[in-house]
Protein backbone atom coordinates (compact mmCIF):
# COMPACT_ATOMS: atom_id res chain seq x y z
CA UNK A 1 0.00 0.00 0.00
CA UNK A 2 1.39 3.43 -0.95
CA UNK A 3 0.93 6.33 1.44
CA UNK A 4 -0.06 9.72 0.09
CA UNK A 5 1.11 13.11 1.34
CA UNK A 6 -1.92 14.91 -0.08
CA UNK A 7 -3.68 15.16 3.26
CA UNK A 8 -0.53 16.33 5.02
CA UNK A 9 -0.53 19.55 3.03
CA UNK A 10 -3.65 20.77 4.83
CA UNK A 11 -3.90 22.12 8.34
CA UNK A 12 -4.31 19.19 10.68
CA UNK A 13 -3.30 16.70 7.99
CA UNK A 14 -6.66 14.99 7.70
CA UNK A 15 -10.23 15.25 6.52
CA UNK A 16 -12.61 16.91 8.96
CA UNK A 17 -15.50 14.77 7.84
CA UNK A 18 -16.60 13.43 11.21
CA UNK A 19 -15.35 10.94 13.73
CA UNK A 20 -17.63 8.12 12.52
CA UNK A 21 -16.68 8.36 8.85
CA UNK A 22 -14.40 5.27 8.90
CA UNK A 23 -17.37 3.12 9.98
CA UNK A 24 -18.83 3.47 6.48
CA UNK A 25 -16.26 0.89 5.40
CA UNK A 26 -17.61 -2.62 6.04
CA UNK A 27 -14.25 -4.24 6.80
CA UNK A 28 -13.20 -1.52 9.20
CA UNK A 29 -16.61 -1.73 10.87
CA UNK A 30 -16.12 -5.46 11.47
CA UNK A 31 -12.54 -4.97 12.69
CA UNK A 32 -13.68 -2.16 14.97
CA UNK A 33 -16.68 -4.11 16.32
CA UNK A 34 -14.57 -7.11 17.22
CA UNK A 35 -12.04 -4.88 18.93
CA UNK A 36 -14.79 -3.19 20.94
CA UNK A 37 -16.15 -6.46 22.30
CA UNK A 38 -12.69 -7.78 23.06
CA UNK A 39 -11.68 -4.61 24.88
CA UNK A 40 -14.81 -4.65 27.04
CA UNK A 41 -13.94 -8.21 28.02
CA UNK A 42 -10.35 -7.21 28.72
CA UNK A 43 -11.40 -4.26 30.86
CA UNK A 44 -13.44 -6.58 33.01
CA UNK A 45 -10.65 -9.19 32.95
CA UNK A 46 -7.98 -6.80 34.27
CA UNK A 47 -10.11 -5.82 37.26
CA UNK A 48 -10.96 -9.45 38.00
CA UNK A 49 -7.37 -10.64 37.61
CA UNK A 50 -5.99 -7.96 39.92
CA UNK A 51 -8.67 -8.62 42.51
CA UNK A 52 -8.19 -12.39 42.32
CA UNK A 53 -4.41 -12.18 42.63
CA UNK A 54 -4.59 -9.80 45.59
CA UNK A 55 -7.19 -12.05 47.24
CA UNK A 56 -4.95 -15.10 46.82
CA UNK A 57 -1.68 -13.44 47.82
CA UNK A 58 -2.56 -10.49 50.07
CA UNK A 59 0.20 -8.22 48.69
CA UNK A 60 1.54 -6.48 45.57
CA UNK A 61 4.44 -8.88 44.92
CA UNK A 62 2.25 -11.50 43.22
CA UNK A 63 0.78 -8.88 40.89
CA UNK A 64 4.34 -8.01 39.90
CA UNK A 65 4.84 -11.65 38.87
CA UNK A 66 1.68 -11.50 36.76
CA UNK A 67 2.90 -8.33 35.07
CA UNK A 68 6.27 -9.93 34.31
CA UNK A 69 4.57 -13.06 32.97
CA UNK A 70 2.41 -11.01 30.61
CA UNK A 71 5.19 -8.80 29.29
CA UNK A 72 8.13 -11.21 28.83
CA UNK A 73 6.41 -13.45 26.22
CA UNK A 74 5.12 -10.34 24.47
CA UNK A 75 8.67 -9.01 24.20
CA UNK A 76 10.11 -12.36 23.11
CA UNK A 77 7.61 -12.89 20.28
CA UNK A 78 7.02 -9.32 19.10
CA UNK A 79 9.62 -9.32 16.34
CA UNK A 80 8.36 -12.65 15.02
CA UNK A 81 4.83 -11.24 15.11
CA UNK A 82 5.93 -8.18 13.16
CA UNK A 83 7.62 -10.23 10.43
CA UNK A 84 4.60 -12.54 10.24
CA UNK A 85 2.22 -9.60 9.82
CA UNK A 86 4.29 -8.29 6.87
CA UNK A 87 4.51 -11.72 5.21
CA UNK A 88 1.15 -13.34 5.73
CA UNK A 89 -2.56 -12.60 5.88
CA UNK A 90 -2.92 -10.17 8.78
CA UNK A 91 -6.52 -11.21 9.30
CA UNK A 92 -5.56 -14.81 10.07
CA UNK A 93 -2.86 -13.62 12.45
CA UNK A 94 -5.48 -11.61 14.35
CA UNK A 95 -7.82 -14.62 14.47
CA UNK A 96 -5.16 -17.00 15.80
CA UNK A 97 -3.96 -14.44 18.36
CA UNK A 98 -7.52 -13.94 19.62
CA UNK A 99 -8.16 -17.67 19.88
CA UNK A 100 -4.88 -18.21 21.72
CA UNK A 101 -5.78 -15.61 24.30
CA UNK A 102 -9.31 -17.06 24.52
CA UNK A 103 -7.75 -20.41 25.46
CA UNK A 104 -5.61 -18.82 28.20
CA UNK A 105 -8.53 -16.96 29.77
CA UNK A 106 -10.84 -19.98 29.44
CA UNK A 107 -8.38 -22.03 31.47
CA UNK A 108 -8.32 -19.27 34.11
CA UNK A 109 -12.11 -19.44 34.20
CA UNK A 110 -12.07 -23.22 34.62
CA UNK A 111 -9.55 -23.12 37.47
CA UNK A 112 -11.35 -20.32 39.29
CA UNK A 113 -14.89 -21.65 38.90
CA UNK A 114 -13.69 -25.13 39.83
CA UNK A 115 -12.12 -23.87 43.06
CA UNK A 116 -8.52 -24.58 42.00
CA UNK A 117 -7.32 -21.00 41.59
CA UNK A 118 -3.78 -20.25 42.75
CA UNK A 119 -1.26 -17.55 41.96
CA UNK A 120 1.22 -19.60 39.93
CA UNK A 121 -1.30 -21.11 37.46
CA UNK A 122 -2.60 -17.57 36.85
CA UNK A 123 0.97 -16.40 36.26
CA UNK A 124 1.57 -19.21 33.72
CA UNK A 125 -1.65 -18.51 31.84
CA UNK A 126 -0.87 -14.80 31.83
CA UNK A 127 2.28 -15.73 29.88
CA UNK A 128 0.17 -17.42 27.18
CA UNK A 129 -2.03 -14.33 27.08
CA UNK A 130 1.05 -12.13 26.58
CA UNK A 131 2.33 -14.31 23.72
CA UNK A 132 -0.96 -13.82 21.87
CA UNK A 133 -0.68 -10.06 22.29
CA UNK A 134 2.76 -10.15 20.61
CA UNK A 135 1.18 -11.30 17.35
CA UNK A 136 -2.02 -9.29 17.63
CA UNK A 137 -0.50 -5.83 18.21
CA UNK A 138 1.66 -5.40 15.07
CA UNK A 139 -0.91 -7.12 12.86
CA UNK A 140 -3.70 -4.82 14.06
CA UNK A 141 -1.53 -1.70 13.64
CA UNK A 142 -0.71 -2.69 10.05
CA UNK A 143 -4.26 -3.81 9.23
CA UNK A 144 -5.93 -0.42 9.69
CA UNK A 145 -4.18 1.41 6.79
CA UNK A 146 -4.66 -1.72 4.67
CA UNK A 147 -8.41 -1.34 5.10
CA UNK A 148 -8.86 2.46 5.04
CA UNK A 149 -7.84 5.35 2.80
CA UNK A 150 -5.04 7.51 4.19
CA UNK A 151 -7.26 10.56 4.65
CA UNK A 152 -9.40 8.64 7.15
CA UNK A 153 -6.57 7.33 9.31
CA UNK A 154 -6.67 10.16 11.84
CA UNK A 155 -10.42 9.63 12.34
CA UNK A 156 -9.86 5.87 12.60
CA UNK A 157 -7.17 6.31 15.25
CA UNK A 158 -9.30 8.85 17.11
CA UNK A 159 -12.20 6.40 17.00
CA UNK A 160 -9.88 3.65 18.22
CA UNK A 161 -8.76 5.82 21.13
CA UNK A 162 -12.39 6.73 21.85
CA UNK A 163 -13.39 3.09 22.07
CA UNK A 164 -10.36 1.83 23.99
CA UNK A 165 -10.96 3.91 27.12
CA UNK A 166 -14.72 3.50 26.85
CA UNK A 167 -14.36 -0.27 26.73
CA UNK A 168 -11.10 -0.92 28.59
CA UNK A 169 -11.37 1.68 31.36
CA UNK A 170 -15.07 2.52 31.64
CA UNK A 171 -17.56 -0.13 30.50
CA UNK A 172 -15.22 -3.09 31.01
CA UNK A 173 -14.01 -2.24 34.54
CA UNK A 174 -17.52 -1.24 35.62
CA UNK A 175 -18.84 -4.54 34.29
CA UNK A 176 -15.94 -6.38 35.90
CA UNK A 177 -16.55 -4.81 39.29
CA UNK A 178 -20.24 -5.77 39.19
CA UNK A 179 -19.67 -9.32 37.92
CA UNK A 180 -16.86 -9.99 40.42
CA UNK A 181 -19.23 -8.91 43.19
CA UNK A 182 -22.06 -11.11 41.92
CA UNK A 183 -20.41 -14.15 40.33
CA UNK A 184 -16.74 -13.94 41.22
CA UNK A 185 -13.64 -13.57 39.09
CA UNK A 186 -14.30 -16.85 37.25
CA UNK A 187 -17.45 -15.46 35.68
CA UNK A 188 -15.47 -12.48 34.35
CA UNK A 189 -12.83 -14.79 32.86
CA UNK A 190 -15.57 -16.73 31.07
CA UNK A 191 -16.99 -13.46 29.74
CA UNK A 192 -13.61 -12.40 28.36
CA UNK A 193 -13.19 -15.78 26.68
CA UNK A 194 -16.43 -15.25 24.78
CA UNK A 195 -15.37 -11.75 23.73
CA UNK A 196 -12.19 -13.10 22.09
CA UNK A 197 -14.15 -15.73 20.19
CA UNK A 198 -16.59 -13.13 18.87
CA UNK A 199 -13.71 -10.82 17.88
CA UNK A 200 -12.12 -13.65 15.87
CA UNK A 201 -15.45 -14.25 14.14
CA UNK A 202 -15.69 -10.59 13.12
CA UNK A 203 -12.26 -10.71 11.49
CA UNK A 204 -13.18 -13.89 9.62
CA UNK A 205 -16.09 -12.04 7.99
CA UNK A 206 -13.86 -9.31 6.55
CA UNK A 207 -13.23 -9.16 2.79
CA UNK A 208 -9.74 -7.65 2.86
CA UNK A 209 -7.62 -9.46 0.23
CA UNK A 210 -5.39 -12.23 1.50
CA UNK A 211 -1.75 -11.23 1.74
CA UNK A 212 0.91 -13.55 0.37
CA UNK A 213 4.46 -13.91 1.65
CA UNK A 214 6.55 -10.78 1.24
CA UNK A 215 10.14 -11.17 0.06
CA UNK A 216 12.76 -8.79 1.38
CA UNK A 217 14.83 -6.49 -0.85
CA UNK A 218 17.68 -9.02 -1.12
CA UNK A 219 15.35 -11.81 -2.23
CA UNK A 220 15.80 -13.67 1.05
CA UNK A 221 12.95 -14.93 3.12
CA UNK A 222 14.74 -15.24 6.47
CA UNK A 223 13.30 -13.56 9.51
CA UNK A 224 16.66 -11.95 10.24
CA UNK A 225 16.83 -10.32 6.80
CA UNK A 226 13.33 -8.93 7.17
CA UNK A 227 14.09 -7.57 10.63
CA UNK A 228 17.25 -5.88 9.41
CA UNK A 229 15.29 -4.16 6.66
CA UNK A 230 12.81 -2.80 9.19
CA UNK A 231 15.58 -1.65 11.53
CA UNK A 232 17.42 0.17 8.71
CA UNK A 233 14.29 2.19 8.07
CA UNK A 234 13.83 3.02 11.75
CA UNK A 235 17.39 4.16 12.39
CA UNK A 236 17.22 6.62 9.47
CA UNK A 237 14.34 8.51 11.11
CA UNK A 238 14.97 10.18 14.48
CA UNK A 239 11.26 10.68 15.12
CA UNK A 240 10.92 6.89 15.17
CA UNK A 241 13.94 5.64 17.09
CA UNK A 242 14.06 8.51 19.59
CA UNK A 243 10.38 8.03 20.43
CA UNK A 244 10.96 4.29 20.88
CA UNK A 245 13.89 4.88 23.25
CA UNK A 246 12.26 7.63 25.31
CA UNK A 247 9.13 5.50 25.71
CA UNK A 248 11.24 2.55 26.85
CA UNK A 249 12.81 4.49 29.72
CA UNK A 250 9.60 6.31 30.63
CA UNK A 251 7.73 3.00 30.83
CA UNK A 252 10.57 1.53 32.89
CA UNK A 253 10.03 4.32 35.39
CA UNK A 254 6.26 4.48 35.69
CA UNK A 255 4.45 1.51 34.13
CA UNK A 256 5.27 -1.08 36.80
CA UNK A 257 4.44 1.29 39.69
CA UNK A 258 1.11 2.28 38.11
CA UNK A 259 0.00 -1.28 37.28
CA UNK A 260 1.10 -2.78 40.59
CA UNK A 261 0.62 0.01 43.12
CA UNK A 262 -2.57 1.74 41.95
CA UNK A 263 -4.80 -1.24 42.88
CA UNK A 264 -2.90 -1.46 46.20
CA UNK A 265 -3.48 2.27 46.89
CA UNK A 266 -7.21 1.80 46.30
CA UNK A 267 -7.58 -1.43 48.25
CA UNK A 268 -5.19 -1.05 51.19
CA UNK A 269 -4.18 2.60 51.57
CA UNK A 270 -7.64 4.07 50.92
CA UNK A 271 -9.68 0.96 51.93
CA UNK A 272 -11.66 1.06 48.71
CA UNK A 273 -13.54 -1.67 46.87
CA UNK A 274 -13.38 -3.22 43.40
CA UNK A 275 -16.06 -0.73 42.41
CA UNK A 276 -13.82 2.15 43.53
CA UNK A 277 -10.98 0.79 41.38
CA UNK A 278 -13.43 0.67 38.50
CA UNK A 279 -14.32 4.32 39.13
CA UNK A 280 -10.66 5.34 38.92
CA UNK A 281 -10.31 3.51 35.60
CA UNK A 282 -13.61 4.98 34.42
CA UNK A 283 -12.48 8.57 35.09
CA UNK A 284 -9.48 7.97 32.88
CA UNK A 285 -11.72 6.44 30.25
CA UNK A 286 -14.03 9.45 30.12
CA UNK A 287 -11.09 11.82 29.73
CA UNK A 288 -9.61 9.66 26.98
CA UNK A 289 -12.92 9.69 25.13
CA UNK A 290 -13.14 13.48 25.32
CA UNK A 291 -9.63 13.88 23.89
CA UNK A 292 -10.32 11.35 21.14
CA UNK A 293 -13.48 13.18 20.06
CA UNK A 294 -11.67 16.53 20.07
CA UNK A 295 -8.78 15.29 17.92
CA UNK A 296 -11.11 13.35 15.62
CA UNK A 297 -12.97 16.57 14.82
CA UNK A 298 -9.97 18.88 14.66
CA UNK A 299 -7.44 16.65 12.91
CA UNK A 300 -3.75 16.38 13.65
CA UNK A 301 -1.84 19.43 14.86
CA UNK A 302 0.70 20.75 12.36
CA UNK A 303 3.57 20.46 14.88
CA UNK A 304 2.64 16.87 15.49
CA UNK A 305 5.81 15.55 17.16
CA UNK A 306 6.05 18.54 19.50
CA UNK A 307 2.39 18.20 20.46
CA UNK A 308 2.76 14.45 21.03
CA UNK A 309 5.75 14.69 23.37
CA UNK A 310 4.38 17.65 25.32
CA UNK A 311 1.05 15.94 26.08
CA UNK A 312 2.84 12.71 26.95
CA UNK A 313 5.05 14.67 29.37
CA UNK A 314 1.98 16.14 31.07
CA UNK A 315 0.40 12.69 31.24
CA UNK A 316 3.45 11.25 32.98
CA UNK A 317 3.54 14.07 35.52
CA UNK A 318 0.01 13.00 36.48
CA UNK A 319 1.38 9.62 37.64
CA UNK A 320 2.80 11.49 40.62
CA UNK A 321 -0.79 12.40 41.47
CA UNK A 322 -1.53 8.74 42.18
CA UNK A 323 1.09 8.81 44.91
CA UNK A 324 -0.08 12.12 46.36
CA UNK A 325 -3.80 11.26 46.42
CA UNK A 326 -5.51 10.82 49.77
CA UNK A 327 -9.04 10.12 48.47
CA UNK A 328 -10.65 8.16 45.66
CA UNK A 329 -11.81 11.32 43.88
CA UNK A 330 -8.21 12.56 43.75
CA UNK A 331 -7.14 9.30 42.13
CA UNK A 332 -9.95 9.83 39.61
CA UNK A 333 -8.63 13.31 38.75
CA UNK A 334 -5.09 12.00 38.30
CA UNK A 335 -6.41 9.16 36.16
CA UNK A 336 -8.34 11.60 33.98
CA UNK A 337 -5.27 13.78 33.39
CA UNK A 338 -3.01 10.83 32.73
CA UNK A 339 -5.30 9.00 30.33
CA UNK A 340 -6.61 12.07 28.52
CA UNK A 341 -3.18 13.37 27.57
CA UNK A 342 -1.87 9.86 26.89
CA UNK A 343 -4.69 9.32 24.41
CA UNK A 344 -4.07 12.61 22.60
CA UNK A 345 -0.42 11.71 22.04
CA UNK A 346 -1.23 8.14 21.01
CA UNK A 347 -3.64 9.26 18.27
CA UNK A 348 -0.97 11.49 16.75
CA UNK A 349 1.69 8.77 17.05
CA UNK A 350 -0.41 6.03 15.45
CA UNK A 351 -1.40 8.26 12.53
CA UNK A 352 2.19 9.37 11.92
CA UNK A 353 3.36 5.76 11.74
CA UNK A 354 0.58 4.70 9.41
CA UNK A 355 1.20 7.62 7.03
CA UNK A 356 4.97 7.89 7.10
CA UNK A 357 6.00 4.22 7.20
CA UNK A 358 5.58 2.26 3.94
CA UNK A 359 2.89 -0.39 4.14
CA UNK A 360 5.31 -3.23 3.35
CA UNK A 361 7.34 -2.32 6.46
CA UNK A 362 4.59 -1.26 8.85
CA UNK A 363 4.25 -4.59 10.65
CA UNK A 364 7.98 -4.75 11.37
CA UNK A 365 8.21 -1.10 12.40
CA UNK A 366 5.21 -1.56 14.70
CA UNK A 367 6.77 -4.65 16.24
CA UNK A 368 10.02 -2.73 16.84
CA UNK A 369 7.95 0.06 18.37
CA UNK A 370 6.27 -2.35 20.75
CA UNK A 371 9.47 -4.28 21.48
CA UNK A 372 11.67 -1.28 22.31
CA UNK A 373 8.92 0.64 24.10
CA UNK A 374 7.96 -2.22 26.42
CA UNK A 375 11.30 -4.03 26.46
CA UNK A 376 12.10 -2.84 29.97
CA UNK A 377 8.64 -3.52 31.42
CA UNK A 378 9.65 -6.80 33.10
CA UNK A 379 12.40 -4.89 34.90
CA UNK A 380 9.87 -2.19 35.82
CA UNK A 381 7.57 -4.79 37.39
CA UNK A 382 10.49 -6.54 39.06
CA UNK A 383 11.79 -3.32 40.62
CA UNK A 384 8.42 -2.04 41.80
CA UNK A 385 8.17 -4.48 44.71
CA UNK A 386 11.58 -3.84 46.32
CA UNK A 387 11.57 -0.10 45.58
CA UNK A 388 8.10 0.39 47.07
CA UNK A 389 9.12 -1.71 50.07
CA UNK A 390 12.16 0.50 50.60
CA UNK A 391 10.67 3.98 50.11
CA UNK A 392 6.91 3.35 50.19
CA UNK A 393 4.25 3.04 47.50
CA UNK A 394 3.42 6.73 47.44
CA UNK A 395 7.02 7.90 47.09
CA UNK A 396 7.56 5.33 44.34
CA UNK A 397 4.64 6.68 42.31
CA UNK A 398 5.66 10.31 42.80
CA UNK A 399 9.26 9.64 41.79
CA UNK A 400 8.18 7.54 38.81
CA UNK A 401 5.93 10.29 37.49
CA UNK A 402 8.46 13.10 37.78
CA UNK A 403 11.43 11.17 36.38
CA UNK A 404 9.34 9.67 33.58
CA UNK A 405 8.14 13.12 32.55
CA UNK A 406 11.71 14.42 32.39
CA UNK A 407 12.78 11.54 30.12
CA UNK A 408 9.80 12.09 27.80
CA UNK A 409 10.33 15.83 27.45
CA UNK A 410 14.07 15.39 26.79
CA UNK A 411 13.27 13.52 23.55
CA UNK A 412 12.21 16.83 21.99
CA UNK A 413 15.86 17.88 21.87
CA UNK A 414 17.20 14.87 19.96
CA UNK A 415 18.71 16.17 16.67
CA UNK A 416 16.31 15.61 13.79
CA UNK A 417 13.40 14.71 16.08
CA UNK A 418 11.11 17.40 14.67
CA UNK A 419 12.23 17.27 11.03
CA UNK A 420 8.98 15.54 10.13
CA UNK A 421 7.12 18.74 11.04
CA UNK A 422 8.69 20.64 8.15
CA UNK A 423 6.43 21.21 5.14
CA UNK A 424 6.98 19.38 1.88
CA UNK A 425 7.57 15.74 0.89
CA UNK A 426 9.53 13.77 3.47
CA UNK A 427 9.90 10.36 1.86
CA UNK A 428 9.14 8.40 -1.30
CA UNK A 429 6.02 6.28 -1.30
CA UNK A 430 7.82 2.98 -1.84
CA UNK A 431 10.73 2.11 0.43
CA UNK A 432 13.99 1.01 -1.10
CA UNK A 433 16.45 -0.18 1.49
CA UNK A 434 20.02 1.06 1.21
CA UNK A 435 22.59 -1.58 0.23
CA UNK A 436 24.12 -3.47 3.11
CA UNK A 437 27.84 -3.32 3.69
Amino acid sequence: MHHSHEALDRTGGTERSGLLTPLRDRDFRLLWSGMCLSLIGDGAFLVALAWQVFALSGGPAAMSYVGIAMTVPTIVFLLVGGVASDRFDRGWILVLADLGRALAVALMAGLTLGGYAAVWPLVALSALYGAGAAFHAPAFDAMVPEVLAGTRLAQANALDQLVRPLALRLAGPALGGVVVGVGGAGAVFALDTASFVVAAGCVLRMRTPVRVAVVSDAGAVSVIADLREGWRFVRRHAWLWATFVSAAFAYLLFMGPVEVLLPWIVKDALHGSAFDLGLVFAAGGLASMACAVALGRRGLPRRSVTFMLVVWTLATVAVAGYGAATAIWQLMVASAIFNGFETAGTIVWATLKQREVPGELLGRVSSLDWLISIGLLPLSFALTGPVSAAIGARATLIGAGLLGAAVTFAALYVPGMRSIERPGPRRVAAWTAPPTT
